[in-house]
């Protein structure tokens, strides 16, 4: 008999944290991010992060995937990536015939877990195609067979430095990801100091190692996720809230948001999606239950609010190469202006 829907919640979140914790030991400064990454993995959603080169996404990810279980892949994106890149690839053989071997989607099969795709936008528009189309039906069709890949998340991130033979990923597209998270430099001192002088963190491989494996069961998110999903509560004087909130992603003027380096009212062209509102949701569902409550809170809104609904903005052309800084500066006068519900929300001790 399987343990009561309450003691499996308590178990698996214990079981979370200690995800978080492990990972935290090999990975310094990005406890932040790993939070993040957690909800979005038990929200069973997709991720873009957002950082520069060497920051240690992907030993991050590496470690991630040793905690959760099922395999990790990775491919780089490079201007003449071709979708059956994806998919599978040609080599001669030691007897000098060609040979076709699983590609990087196909490999592991439905252990797939964790796929990172590198500089994504290096890759061409039909790379991102087919790519979109396998995270969003999690199954692909090759040599005559479906392959499922019902447990796979991807994280993608973007080379933001080189523009030269680089494809941005459209609106559109960046929509399919549930979160964009930030990997940045640590900001202390010391956390800087150990990083350039501790030698522990220059072998990767030894450091993700270090991770215990398996500490969740990768093939049983899908079903907990749901369950966790219908369990926190939420009510009609938060469900107001939060689209109070989707409406100042639109026009922010209606509700006195303001911003100091540009008008409001020039920088938005399209605000957040209703595909996006209802990740923000999963996602704030997720964050109640790791802060241990049974019912969402604005300030479960809050920790998610920037990281699923800065890039599903659409800002007016003149204003993109400062999206970054613009959509923070956007998001958190929104959360600062909008007013919360005068209903009192009793916090969990």
């Amino acid at each position: 008999m399987s343990p009561p829907l309450d003691a499996q919640l308590t178990d698996v979140r214990a079981h979370a944290l200690k995800l978080e914790d492990e990972v935290n030991k090999v990975i310094v400064g990005q406890s932040k991010a790993v939070r993040l990454m957690n909800t979005a993995i038990f929200a069973r959603g997709h991720v873009l992060l957002d950082g520069g080169v060497g920051v240690g996404k992907t030993t991050l990810l590496q470690a991630i995937a040793r905690g959760i279980g099922g395999a990790y892949e990775r491919i780089e994106g490079t201007v003449d990536l071709m979708p059956n890149d994806l998919i599978y690839h040609t080599y001669l053989g030691d007897d000098g015939r060609p040979k076709i071997d699983e590609g990087p989607l196909l490999r592991a099969g439905e252990n797939l877990s964790v796929f990172f795709f590198n500089e994504i936008n290096r890759a061409r528009p039909q790379v991102h195609a087919l790519m979109l189309r396998v995270m969003a039906e999690r199954h692909v069709s090759a040599f005559k067979k479906e392959y499922r890949l019902p447990h796979m998340i991807v994280f993608a991130d973007r080379n933001q430095v080189e523009k030269n033979e680089t494809f941005e990923i459209p609106s559109a597209a960046r929509d399919r990801f549930m979160m964009e998270i930030p990997i940045e430099i640590p900001t202390d001192r010391d956390l800087k100091k150990s990083l350039v002088f501790n030698t522990k963190f220059q072998n990767a491989e030894k450091l993700t190692q270090q991770v215990e494996s398996d500490i969740l069961q990768f093939d049983k998110l899908n079903a907990f996720s749901e369950q966790l999903q219908n369990y926190i509560k939420s009510s009609d004087v938060l469900e107001e809230y939060a689209l109070d909130l989707w409406d100042a992603t639109q026009h922010p003027e209606k509700f006195g948001v303001k911003m100091e380096s540009v008008d409001v009212t020039r920088v938005i062209q399209t605000g957040a999606s209703p595909r996006g509102m209802g990740m923000l949701m999963k996602a704030a569902r997720v964050n109640a239950w790791l802060n241990n409550r049974d019912s969402m809170y604005p300030e479960d809104i809050h920790a998610v609010f920037h990281e699923v609904i800065s890039h599903r903005l659409v800002f007016n052309s003149m204003y993109e190469n400062r999206r970054t800084a613009l959509a923070r500066e956007l998001t958190a006068n929104i959360m600062s202006t909008v007013a919360v519900p005068s209903t009192t929300f009793s916090k969990a001790a």
